[in-house]
């Protein structure tokens, strides 16, 4: 993925503003793991939320040429 995005005149990289996006989703996903109890049955939270996180980043990757962002 080789593009960037100008927000008011500023060259943005793609994948920065996916990392963002992907940490934004994350957290949210975590705190609705968290009120439903996901993690009393996980041994290591920590590598969860991180294996989330990339899961998140990869799927916005994926799907970015589909909702307009350049290549």
């Amino acid at each position: 993925m080789r593009g960037e995005l100008s927000i008011y005149g500023v060259f943005v990289p793609t994948l920065l503003v996916l990392v963002i996006v992907a940490a934004v989703v994350t957290a949210i996903l975590v705190r609705i793991a968290n009120d439903f109890g996901f993690y009393r049955f996980v041994a290591y939270r920590a590598l969860v939320d991180v294996c989330l996180f990339i899961l998140v980043l990869g799927l916005l990757a994926a799907a970015a040429p589909l909702i307009g962002f350049p290549q």
